[in-house]
């Protein structure tokens, strides 16, 4: 029996989903619609917005968030999971270090209101995949990332074929096909972060859109290969350089439909890079102490090891990082916060001001010691005062990951918040409670409906 056949027996047997994933489920597209939706009202989400203008075609089946028309399913998955991701604002299972439900999530949607599928049959769909994302992530941890691969996409292609191919009720063979040939069409790689280009935010997109293609090209007879996991040229060798991992993937394989990792997937509070997240927390924290940026005179960072090449290298840089770029930039963004008293989406939108640059230039990173990461987002952060004096905060886990899990206001209020960027008061309220209640829906019309009207009225101001 090959991984594929054991993944898809294992899927089959899978009944309905647990209440309590149900509704985690139904939070994280609520939250991920959010997301997308305040992302087409930015400077980054503004590329996604004029491609989408492209894409777009009468009676088109598939919404593009934040426009009022629709594309088809994988060009509106390509332009969603795009704006999804794009604001480094999407929700993360830290342990796997997956963004699932920019990838997963832009796929179900799309693919659901294309084929008239039920909320619950899309939640279904969807929930079932993250698990398996998540455990490509667990069988590797690190791999792919240390060879320059986000898991997010070079993983997500092939769960995207899953979600599509079972959405649309493929044959056995064809599903398992889909799942092939979206290997072929797997990519994402970091070289984004040598001047932080926008393109990251293509990764899950690009992922959703080259599953819904495999699913395609599985019905209409192409052929993928049955081993995509464990073959010497498979998943884990090429793009995480480990061929033991797919063994593993097979042992976290044994508790699909009975383990579910997914209510311990992370939301995001801030539209920056994870691993900076506690670092932010740990300086609001020192601020609240009467501590004034002119009071600095410099700031240590404990950063855990696996964390560092993404947001501390070249630090040089990251010092003088600016706009967008500066997501990934740890003595930036925890000087917004110290210099602004907040981070959020207009920090990224304009030029930090001089103080900022002038507060990241005095500071320095080590490794943190007993670090947890990445099951957990750790941070450290000390301050030495003109006084002499020493200020420390130690973080041990982000807010809203497993060990400190969000309350459904936090995740309400920051959905309200980014909806109203775009929508009215009365269409945000209409489409949180719409997207809350989708398990119960028999089709997506209604959701699809409230998206594109609140978006035309917004469009027509």
């Amino acid at each position: 029996m090959t991984l594929l056949t054991d993944l898809l027996d294992r899927i089959d047997a899978i009944g309905a989903l647990p209440p309590e994933v149900e509704a985690c489920a139904a939070n994280h597209i609520l939250d991920i619609t959010g997301v997308a939706i305040a992302a087409a009202s930015t400077k980054v989400g503004a590329p996604w917005r004029a491609y989408g203008e492209t894409a777009l075609i009468p009676d088109g089946p598939a919404t593009i968030l934040g426009m009022s028309g629709g594309a088809r399913p994988a060009e509106a998955a390509l332009v969603n999971g795009g704006l999804m991701h794009s604001l480094e604002y999407d929700d993360t299972h830290t342990a796997s270090i997956v963004h699932g439900s920019s990838v997963l999530a832009s796929t179900a949607l799309a693919v659901a209101e294309a084929e008239g599928s039920s909320g619950r049959e899309m939640l279904r769909a969807y929930a079932i995949w993250y698990e398996v994302l998540i455990r490509l992530g667990l069988s590797a941890a690190g791999g792919f990332q240390n060879r320059g691969f986000q898991v997010t996409s070079v993983g997500g292609a092939l769960c995207a074929a899953g979600i599509a191919a079972q959405l649309r009720g493929l044959s056995r063979g064809d599903r398992a096909a889909a799942v092939g040939i979206a290997l072929s069409q797997a990519s994402g790689v970091f070289a984004f972060l040598s001047n932080g280009a926008t393109v990251k935010s293509m990764h899950p997109g690009w992922a959703a859109h080259s599953g819904i293609k495999a699913a395609d090209l599985a019905a209409a007879g192409i052929s993928g290969p049955d081993r995509p996991f464990e073959d010497v040229f498979g998943l884990f060798a090429v793009f995480a350089g480990d061929r033991g991992a797919a063994e593993r993937f097979g042992g976290h394989l044994g508790d699909l439909g009975r383990t579910w990792h997914l209510p311990a997937a992370a939301y995001k509070f801030l539209p920056c890079c994870h691993y900076i997240h506690p670092f932010v927390e740990a300086a609001e924290n020192l601020a609240e102490q009467g501590i004034a940026p002119a009071d600095i005179e410099e700031i240590s960072f404990g950063v855990p090891a696996g964390a560092a090449a993404i947001i501390c290298e070249p630090w040089d840089e990251k010092c003088r990082a600016t706009g967008h770029q500066a997501r990934w930039s740890l003595p930036v963004v925890v000087a917004m916060q110290l210099v602004d008293g907040q981070v959020g989406l207009d920090s990224f939108d304009r030029a930090p001001a001089p103080d900022v640059h002038r507060l990241a230039t005095r500071s320095r990173w080590e490794p943190l010691a007993d670090s947890a990461f990445p099951a957990k987002f750790d941070a450290a952060l000390r301050l030495r005062l003109t006084s002499g004096e020493m200020r420390e905060r130690r973080i041990e886990d982000v807010y809203g990951n497993a060990s400190r899990p969000a309350s459904d206001a936090a995740i309400a209020n920051k959905f309200t918040t980014n909806i109203s960027r775009q929508a009215a008061a009365e269409d945000a309220a209409r489409l949180g409670k719409a997207l809350r209640g989708i398990a119960q829906l028999s089709d997506l019309g209604p959701v699809t409906r409230l998206l594109r009207s609140a978006s035309a009225r917004e469009q027509e101001k």
